[in-house]
């Protein structure tokens, strides 16, 4: 299957994705590690996490599905959030949790 169609397939078969390095349990960079921390702090109980690192197709393919040139990435209801960075700024304004109030997540 093409990589396109797998992180298409991914980020909109469930409600709240997260590409990373490594994983939520055991980030392997600071920022994905922030990005987890957020999400569990804003309560996600179903988050779908990606580690970029066990595939390098996927991991070059989130860069282009995007357009957004760095990992880690935020999908919530198929729609790309933003890095770790944005995700800060959107959880200090309330922002975020809205979103992942109306996923459901």
């Amino acid at each position: 299957m093409d990589v396109q169609k797998i992180i298409h397939e991914q980020v909109t078969t469930h409600p709240v994705v997260l590409y990373m390095k490594g994983t939520p349990a055991m980030p392997r960079c600071g920022f994905s590690a922030a990005a987890a921390q957020i999400l569990k702090v804003s309560g996600v109980q179903n988050l779908f996490s990606v580690d970029v690192l066990s595939d390098e197709g996927i991991r070059q393919g989130i860069k282009e599905y995007a357009n957004w040139p760095t990992i880690p990435q935020l999908y919530i209801k198929g729609e790309f959030v933003g890095g770790s960075d944005i995700m800060k700024e959107m959880f200090d304004s309330g922002e975020l949790k809205k979103l992942l109030d109306e996923a459901q997540a």
